[in-house]
Parts: C-alpha cells; structure tokens; sequence
C-alpha cells in the first residue's frame, strides 16, 4: 500500500494524525493507517480454505505444524503458504537462542509473572476501545469465560517462552499459529457480522497485533521495575531478539517491530500506535472487570485473604501497574499499594541478585521456574485456538 493510499480517509480511531505527523512523519502516520485498514492476508486466506475444503485442510495443517511442510501431501495452497512463512519465521533464528527459550521471562518470579502478565500486559490490551469492542463482541471474555481465556493466554505464553518452545513442532510454535488462526477467524466473524471499519478499521488489525505484542515486551516489564525487577541490558536484548520471531509466528507486520531491540525503542512504538487509541470506553472497562474478578477467587485462596481484601489487593497493584490515570479511565478502586512497595521491591531485588550469584545460582533458579511453568497450565480443559484447528469449534 502506498503513502498516498494509506493517507487516504484513515479509520476515524486514528485520533491524533495531525500529532503523529509531526512527531514521526509521514511514513510512520501512513503505517500507521494502513496498518489499521490491514488484517493478517496469509491467515485469513487459510480461514477461507477451511470453509472450503473443511477437514482436509485442518488436517494439513496439523500434519505440518507437528511434522513441517514437506511432511504433507498435495497441501492445500493457503495451508502451505502459512506453513511455509512460519518455518522461514525461525529458520534463521539463533538455535541457542530458542534452544534457551526467553530466559529473562522464564526467570520471573511466578507471583509477579502471573501479577505483570494479568494486570500490566491484559489489562493494557483490554483498555483500547478497538480492541476490547471486538473481544466483547465475540461473547467470550466477560463472565465465566475470562477464567478460561486468562488460562489459555497463560498456556500460549507458557509454551511459547519456554526452552525450545518456538522450535518447528514444539508446543509454542504450534500455539502461535493457531492463535494467529483464531484471531483471522474472529476478524472474519466481525466483518460478517457488520462490523465498522471507517470507524474501527480492520478487527484485529495489525496495529492492535503489534499493540498485543508489546504488552508481552515492553508492557509488563516496566511495570514489574516498579516492584524491583529489572533486567539487565543484555536480557533485555535477547528478549527482543526472542519475541521478534514470536512476533512473526502471529503474524505482525515486521515493519512495526524490526527496529525494536529494547526497551526504549519498544516504548516509541507504543506511543505510536496510541495515536489509535481513544480512552478506555465502556467495553474496556468491562474486559477489565471481568479480568480482575476471575482473578480474585485465586487470590483470595492462594493467600489465604478475605475475599474484599483479595479485591483490594487486585485494585492496588493494578494501579501500580497501570499508573493512576490509565486506573481511574478504567474504573478501578483507589486503593493504596505504597505501604507494601518497599517490602515487594526489596525481596524481588534480592532474588533477582541471588539469581545472578554464580552460574550455578543461575541454573537452578532457571530449572526451577521451567518446572514451575510446565505445571501451572496442566489442568487446563483445552483452549479455543487449539479447538478450532482441529474443527470442534
């Protein structure tokens, strides 16, 4: 798509084009609107093929996700061109690097990996109002049902960080290309069911893609310095070098993330892609809502709290997390969290430079959260995108 094209009567969600102008020029204002106007063309042709060519089809993508495209007979052609670009996406890659998985991720804390990636990285996705309009229109993430999407986020996460997770085959290659599937078949669903794209642009377009992947980067990651856990400049370069190929095996555009490798770069994007991004609305305050309430119950059991104090606890960190703008636009309790910061922050500061001790202090604490990771999601009943690869949903 060219400039000029791209410039053209954009979605009226870019609110501040004028800003954008500006700021970053016209080539990153025209990404911007094309970006907005763009789904996932690889993906949404394999959802078509589905509706075509049905079971077969299914069953060519799952032989290659498993086995590679050279394992599948007379492949069905958007099948194979989604197979052959998922292969390309890590065919370069490090080994070592996916041998190792995303080890400053990995190292985390398994409270506050569970504390950044619910209330940083989710809340953050579910308060653009693009994006939470199409989430609440798929009937799936409010009520009972956020337990379950929380847990299948969680499993994606989980297998595509871990060691060898994005290696052909392995649970997080598979995962991300069934997400990226899952996200082309809600795109098609909303469109059908006439869904406003002068206003809203594409659903899940790939600005709010690129927007997702920076809330499993930059996102939660800032947020957890706030309570004493940093990275170091070399982790925070191999985080990006690992989630740039997470981020093709979902199907962003590269020319939102190619020039990203920390988390300063990270952060310039973000405020990029804000420019499409209104206030929380109320469709955002209700993903959020319904975030935070299936994550009570656990609280509340796993600390043994009463119930108010679990909620209290939730809006707290929250707004740490969020900051106290982003906490009031979405509705959330003013609740202080200041008294137990030095506390958080002296602990986590502390494990993180036993972490760092020794070489042997590093690898137990590595094999112990990969363990830690490889349980939590086991009694998961099955996710969505896996159910619709196969065809049982």
């Amino acid at each position: 798509m060219s400039i000029d094209s791209a410039l053209s009567a954009p979605p009226r969600r870019l609110i501040n084009a004028d800003g954008v102008l500006e700021r970053h020029g016209r080539e990153r204002l025209a990404l911007l609107a094309g970006g907005l106007r763009t789904g996932d063309p690889v993906a949404d042709a394999v959802i078509a093929e589905f509706a075509e060519r049905g079971a077969t089809a299914r069953a060519a993508l799952r032989t290659g996700l498993a086995d590679g495209l050279a394992a599948v007979t007379d492949p069905p052609p958007a099948v194979a061109a989604l197979l052959a670009e998922s292969e390309r996406s890590i065919a370069g890659a490090d080994p070592g690097l996916l041998e190792r998985g995303d080890v400053p991720s990995i190292t985390v804390d398994p409270f506050w990996s569970r504390i950044g990636f619910a209330l940083a990285s989710l809340v953050h996705t579910y308060s653009a109002p693009g994006i939470a309009r199409v989430l609440t229109g798929t009937g799936r993430l409010t009520g009972g049902a956020a337990a379950r999407r929380l847990g299948e986020t969680g499993l994606w996460r989980a297998n595509a960080v871990a060691p060898g997770g994005l290696l052909r085959g392995a649970p997080g290659y598979q995962d991300s290309v069934q997400v990226r599937l899952l996200h082309a078949r809600v795109r098609a669903r909303a469109l059908e069911g006439g869904w406003d794209t002068g206003a809203w642009g594409v659903p899940i377009n790939q600005v709010d893609t690129a927007r997702t992947w920076l809330d499993f980067t930059v996102v939660p990651f800032r947020a957890l310095e706030r309570v004493g856990i940093h990275l170091s400049e070399e982790e925070e370069r191999d985080l990006y070098r690992y989630w740039h190929h997470v981020a093709a095996l979902i199907g962003v555009d590269p020319r939102f993330y190619r020039d990203v490798h920390d988390h300063a770069s990270a952060a310039a994007l973000l405020e990029l892609i804000d420019a499409t991004n209104a206030a929380p609305d109320d469709a955002a305050r209700s993903l959020v809502g319904a975030l935070l309430e299936a994550l009570a119950g656990p609280m509340e059991e796993s600390l043994s709290l009463p119930r108010a104090t679990a909620d209290a606890l939730l809006a707290a960190l929250t707004r740490l997390m969020q900051g106290e703008e982003a906490a009031d636009a979405l509705g959330i309790e003013r609740v202080d969290v200041a008294p137990f910061l030095p506390l958080l922050a002296m602990g986590n500061a502390g494990v993180r430079r036993w972490q760092r001790a020794t070489p042997e202090s590093w690898r137990l604490a590595l094999a112990e959260q990969v363990e830690y990771r490889r349980t939590e999601f086991a009694g998961l009943p099955g996710t969505e995108y896996r159910d619709h690869a196969a065809g049982t949903v």
